[in-house]
């Protein structure tokens, strides 16, 4: 079976080549289908898998960048990605990224970097579910509200709508985002994506776990087009990241082609799945996969307060982060399937 091992020049380990493949297509379905880099998904599939941490988050970095360039190609034919939107957001992400190292940075010379981060991520995370299943809840009520009254629920409304009360802000410059159907002050997208960029900065992600429900409910995107501005972002940061790890001589270029092999093949799923999921079900699907994520963390934070068990919650946890990725990946793949086949049912009863 030697066979199925790469020896990895750079970093100098022997890796289950098969293994890169099958992880790079799960999480580019699940990165197309979420505009996320999936960052908190890779680095322990990776770091699993035989690679060093530091090489597993330089190798995360590169692969993500590929992947999501790929996956902003797609979404952006289907008309899901707002250029205009995604580039005031950018500088306000880079700057925001900075100040949240540089107090990354701070916390570590105090020497409780890595417990206040895990408990600032298991905060952050409780709070999104919080607000997705909130907005679902909300949304299912109006649906009722509406029935009793023998109407329809407008297809483009939303449980929560902080967003709307943000828009009454006027102040200038004034901005349209024509693909997202935004008319709003442009220092409401300055200041989400510098808050969204501070806390990834401090967390030591992409972003896209954060800016994604932001772009939702703060700024009032449809979710598609959330989806897709929130790749191009990732995939802008995922570019530089990738440049700055592999000047360090972090990057194993040869696993992230190969991991782009089946992200290739998994991104082009995940976007067009977001065809046939609308709305409401990629919502639900994305706060399922919060929840998983938080649950890892409890496990990472658990493994720290009670060492003697150190080991079973650590592998508990990346088991918990492997679970999610496979499960969300065939829930996908299986309504991209179902999807296409109707899709493709309809075209030829039309023909006929």
């Amino acid at each position: 079976m030697e066979w199925m091992y790469m020896h990895m020049p750079i970093s100098g380990v022997n890796i289950f080549w098969p293994g890169l493949i099958i992880l790079g297509a799960g999480l580019g379905v699940i990165g197309g289908f979420f505009g996320m880099g999936g960052a908190w998904m890779v680095t322990p599939g990776l770091n699993m898998l035989g690679f060093p941490m530091a090489f597993a988050i330089g190798t995360d970095i590169a692969q993500m960048a590929g992947k999501s360039l790929i996956s902003t190609m797609r979404h952006g034919k289907f008309g899901n990605v707002d250029y205009k939107l995604g580039f005031i957001m950018l500088g306000g992400t880079i700057i925001g990224f900075e100040v949240g190292a540089q107090a990354v940075m701070y916390l570590e010379r105090l020497g409780n970097v890595e417990k206040v981060v895990r408990w600032i991520y298991l905060v952050l995370l409780v709070f999104i579910t919080w607000m997705v299943f909130h907005d679902v809840a909300k949304r299912k009520q109006k649906e009722r509200a509406a029935a009793r009254e023998g109407k329809q629920v407008d297809a483009l409304a939303t449980g929560i709508e902080w967003h709307k009360a943000l828009h009454k802000i006027k102040i200038p410059p004034m901005v349209h985002f024509k693909m997202a159907g935004i008319y709003c002050s442009a220092w409401l997208p300055i200041l989400v994506s510098f808050l969204t960029g501070v806390l990834a900065g401090i967390l030591g992600i992409g972003g896209g776990l954060i800016r994604m429900p932001a772009l939702i409910y703060f700024i009032g995107c449809p979710t598609h087009v959330a989806v897709g501005t929130d790749l191009f972002e990732v995939m802008m940061s995922g570019l530089y990241g990738a440049a700055s790890y592999t000047f360090k001589g972090r990057t194993e270029l040869v696993a992230a082609i190969v991991m782009l092999m089946g992200a290739a093949i998994g991104a082009q799923i995940g976007s067009v799945a977001t065809k046939y999921i609308k709305g409401y079900g990629i919502r639900i699907a994305f706060g399922c996969s919060v929840i998983g994520c938080a649950v890892s963390i409890l496990f990472k934070l658990l493994a720290k307060m009670y060492p003697a068990y150190g080991t079973l919650l650590d592998n508990s946890a990346t088991f918990v982060i492997l679970s999610v990725v496979t499960v969300l990946a065939l829930y996908i793949i299986i309504a991209f399937i179902f999807g296409a086949r109707k899709e493709l049912r309809m075209k030829k009863s039309m023909a006929v």
